[in-house]
């Protein structure tokens, strides 16, 4: 048993070799709460989370770090354009990251630190790498000297005579336009924290070289985040760390974005779908079979049909899942093991749609055996569904989807009951022979958005596609 991972900094996929034997560290870079997250931002919790699951499954001791964002250019100009504290903007929106996260059944991380408390740890790598001429003061501001790194933009492979490097206001004193800002000098009315070379915030660039030593050493395996993140942020994150004589991140993976209409949704550009509207029309777990199960590094295009493609689709294992338990008369617990061809397909570069296509392939197995009244294979297809929808988080028995079924709707029970009422009038009806007014009814809840399927134990009801 070998996972393979595309390593961004190789341009292939790699057989992972852990640094300890048995046990797996993963960084990722979580989130930067200047406004509520989009579906997008939420992706990237999602396929780590079913990265860090498919370890798990594989026996090894899984660490997780997923780091907050706190303070950013962006969080400040928000203070300053509503009169509210920078702290106060931060944790609203790391809430409702969190909450985000939660709803779509993403494990909380082993730690998640935020970068306003690390600050003495960033103060000791500057400290560090101006000691070993890689950075450098300024006008109160601490710059990274690009040339006094060979290795610099290797991650990108970008050459340094072309690079535009991005800069913020009031970065002053540079040797060079390419040096990029670790500390940011205080400015009037910013929240700031003092150092040895004056007042002043963090960059983005350096909180993340910081908390990854602190929580995973000098040396972890996998450093996670969006493409997007690339460059600058990760080629930064690099030269600091392993300039201060961190050896860092062994593999670099990185998942594609979700694009509306072929751009990257982004609060920018107008065209993001909050995660909390998002919730509140679609179920949650419906929301997560359509975010993590394409390959992590392809592009998702938003739309409401593919949204009803993921939404029809999962309701055909809930269906299977929800008639062997019928059938059998009580809980089918998962397989020890998933079917090796879903393994096969995990174990290689995390190939969730091919995995997937064996849950598929498994649940019509399992139907035809439901069609066959062979109850026992009916029972082992449904157990090996759920042992391969536990690894990708989708499975509707487990307890953290119990109130999901419902979309949230106090009025289940309520409707349940009626519609039952108008079940009874349908079998009326057909014990009667009277099939034009049974059919008639049939189509009325079909019509109002209901699907209806006759079973041995009798009619039951669900609500069908959008």
């Amino acid at each position: 048993m070998t996972i393979r991972l595309y390593d961004t900094s190789a341009r292939q996929i790699r057989d992972f070799t852990p640094l300890v034997p048995g046990c797996v560290s993963i960084y990722l870079c979580g989130a930067t709460v200047q406004a509520a997250p989009h579906i997008g931002h939420i992706r990237s919790g999602l396929n780590f989370d079913i990265m860090r699951r498919w370890f798990a499954y594989r026996g090894y001791d899984v660490t997780f770090i997923r780091n907050v964002t706190d303070i950013d250019d962006k969080i400040i100009a928000k203070s300053a354009a509503q009169g509210r504290p920078w702290w106060s903007i931060g944790y609203e929106n790391e809430r409702a990251f969190n909450e985000g996260y939660d709803a779509l059944g993403c494990l909380p991380p082993t730690y998640e630190p935020r970068a306003t408390g690390h600050v003495p740890e960033m103060i000791e790598m500057m400290r560090g790498l101006i000691e070993r001429g890689h950075a450098y003061e300024a006008d109160g501001n601490v710059y990274f000297d690009v040339r006094s790194y060979d290795g610099y933009l290797e991650l990108s492979n970008q050459e340094l005579e072309n690079l535009l490097q991005p800069a913020g206001e009031g970065e002053t004193g540079k040797r060079d336009p390419r040096d990029f800002a670790m500390w940011k000098s205080v400015k009037p009315g910013e929240p700031s924290w003092e150092t040895p070379w004056g007042r002043g915030r963090p960059g983005w660039h350096l909180e993340c070289s910081a908390m990854a030593h602190k929580y995973l050493g000098s040396a972890f395996d996998i450093h996670g985040g969006g493409i997007d993140l690339i460059f600058p942020h990760h080629e930064n994150e690099i030269a600091q760390a392993k300039a201060f004589g961190d050896e860092f991140a062994k593999y670099w993976v990185h998942n594609a974005w979700v694009t509306l209409s072929g751009e990257k949704m982004s609060k920018s550009l107008g065209n993001s779908v909050l995660v909390s509207t998002m919730t509140k029309v679609w179920r949650p777990i419906v929301l997560r079979y359509y975010l993590g199960t394409p390959h992590y590094r392809s592009m998702i295009e938003y739309s409401e049909g593919a949204l009803r493609d993921a939404e029809s689709a999962f309701a055909r294992i809930e269906g299977f899942v929800q008639r062997v338990v019928e059938k059998a008369g009580g809980v089918v617990e998962p397989a020890a093991e998933v079917p090796p061809a879903f393994a096969e397909a995990m174990d290689d570069d995390l190939g969730v749609p091919q995995a997937l296509a064996i849950v598929h392939t498994t649940v019509r197995q399992g139907n035809s055996a439901l069609a066959a009244d062979d109850k026992e294979a009916a029972v082992a297809r449904l157990a090996e569904v759920r042992a391969m929808l536990g690894v990708l988080g989708l499975d509707p028995l487990d307890p953290q989807w119990a109130e999901d079924g419902d979309r949230g709707d106090d009025l289940h029970g309520v409707v349940d009951t009626l519609v039952h009422l108008v079940l009874d009038q349908r079998e009326a009806a057909r014990a009667r022979k009277d099939w034009a007014a049974a059919d008639a009814i049939r189509d009325q809840l079909n019509q109002s958005g209901l699907v209806i399927e006759d079973s041995p134990q009798g009619p039951r009801w669900a609500l069908g596609p959008r």
